[in-house]
């Protein structure tokens, strides 16, 4: 049992001992984009004190959460998910589409990191049927987030070295609008720029 317990046995109560504490399940959300090294996930994580970002890690190691991996690049430590870490992408997505009309009122001031739209996005378009299939860019700032959608679902990712043909580019709350079916995609394009094929943003967010 964690050393703070709810002391329930219950699945809520010992899932919430082992990722409900502060930080953890957006620790959670970083490794869900990929393995990443201790600098990324405090850079990913803007207001989160270095110690306790070490020491949540320590926790959902112990807990079977997180494992490290050897980063080939810096051939330092980065760290991932496990196979059961992995599974809490369903609640995450879940609590990203229950939050939907808590983002309505924009940022606010608060931070954004661009990584971010590939959980987010996923989340939101992971219930939806889609009629065609068409690739699309969503870009905010300096990060393309590459969304692929057809018959099977959506697929989200970074997007890597070739940029696809069709992006549209806007701040936060008009992506994340345009995902979450908040905003249509005349309304967003008003609020944002396109590059390529409108054909293509409605066949991903019409």
């Amino acid at each position: 049992m964690p050393k703070r317990s709810y002391g329930q046995y219950c699945g809520l109560a010992r899932a919430l001992d082992v990722v409900g504490g502060r930080w953890s399940l957006l620790i959670v959300r970083e490794l869900l984009v990929g393995p990443a090294r201790y600098s990324e996930l405090l850079a990913g994580l803007p207001g989160i004190a270095t110690n306790l970002l070490a020491q949540r890690l320590r926790e959902l190691e112990e807990a079977g959460v997180v494992q490290r991996m050897l980063d080939t690049e810096s051939n330092g430590v980065a760290y991932m998910l496990t196979p059961w870490g992995v599974e809490l992408r369903g609640a995450v997505g879940a609590l990203v589409n229950w939050s939907t009309p808590l983002m309505i009122t924009g940022p606010r001031g608060d931070a954004f990191r661009g990584h971010w739209l590939v959980v987010a996005v996923d989340s939101l378009l992971q219930h939806r049927r889609f009629q065609e299939s068409a690739t699309v860019g969503l870009a905010v700032d300096d990060t393309i987030v590459t969304v692929r959608v057809d018959e099977t679902g959506a697929r989200v990712e970074l997007c890597g070295d070739a940029e696809p043909d069709t992006v549209f580019r806007g701040d936060p709350a008009v992506v994340l609008g345009l995902a979450s079916g908040m905003l249509t995609v005349d309304q967003a394009m008003a609020g944002g720029e396109l590059t390529g094929r409108r054909e293509d943003l409605a066949a991903a967010f019409g």
